[in-house]
């Protein structure tokens, strides 16, 4: 295939941004036409909602910048890391989910909130890989096969961002299916991360990233410890759940 953003630097920076923005706004719109049942959103104050998407904003922007920071230690750049540009979304999704759920403890919240964000967040992603795509970023190793795109002279390599639109843009069509069917009521979120961490888990053997620790990359660890937190929780809510909430798993 023809080099993706051959035409310059800057140009993939402004599709990037561009992308963004509608990624931004796709959240938006979709969170709105939501059915109101199925947002617990509503069951809180303006002050309980400002907080969580305060934690949900710092946590992911910290976290998806920790994967770098721990790449970078023993090199001369260490301490540059917290101001580069480079971010990951996968370590982000974690840090948002785990710093809503403390703050959620702290503010005594004892409902689900996830199935407010499961849908937006999942058309938004598909949307914002375009962006990288455009830009050139993210991008898989070296492959032979026919849909192998050349971005700024790599050679033909996985277009994975492409791959993560697919898989992003399914998961939306399986999710509002969940939601109009009222089906895994309050569990959205999780079923959707969950899947994410194994589609990630797998995918990264197409993504050039060094190995961590036992022959897995970094963010092979994030998904296998996040995705196994995910599945206990589902586990524990469900053990004690009631009778007419179970029937909803």
């Amino acid at each position: 295939m023809h080099p993706v953003n051959g035409s310059g630097l800057e140009t993939g920076r402004l599709l990037y941004a561009v992308f963004m923005a509608m990624a931004f706004g796709a959240f938006l719109l979709v969170r709105g036409m939501l059915p109101k049942e199925s947002s617990p959103l509503s069951r809180l104050d303006i002050r309980q909602r400002f907080i969580l998407a305060t934690a949900a904003f710092f946590g992911g922007s910290i976290s998806a910048k920790i994967p770098f920071v721990i790449a970078s230690f023993g090199k001369s750049t260490g301490q540059l890391a917290w101001a580069a540009d480079g971010k990951t979304v996968t370590a982000g999704l974690v840090g948002a989910y785990l710093s809503v759920e403390i703050a959620k403890f702290f503010l005594g919240i004892r409902f689900k909130t996830g199935d407010s964000f499961a849908l937006p967040l999942a058309v938004a992603l598909a949307i914002g890989r375009l962006g990288c795509f455009f830009n050139g970023c993210c991008h898989g190793i070296a492959t032979e096969l026919p849909w192998g795109v050349d971005f700024k002279g790599s050679g033909p390599v996985h277009p994975t961002q492409l791959y993560e639109v697919l898989f992003h843009g399914s998961m939306a069509l399986v999710l509002w299916y969940l939601t109009a069917s009222r089906q895994l009521a309050t569990h959205h979120l999780q079923f959707y991360l969950i899947l994410y961490c194994i589609y990630r888990f797998i995918t990264e053997a197409i993504r050039p990233e060094p190995n961590f620790a036992l022959g897995l990359t970094i963010f092979q660890w994030t998904m296998l410890l996040f995705g196994i937190g995910l599945t206990m929780q589902w586990f524990i809510e469900l053990r004690y759940a009631t009778g007419q909430e179970r029937d909803r798993f």
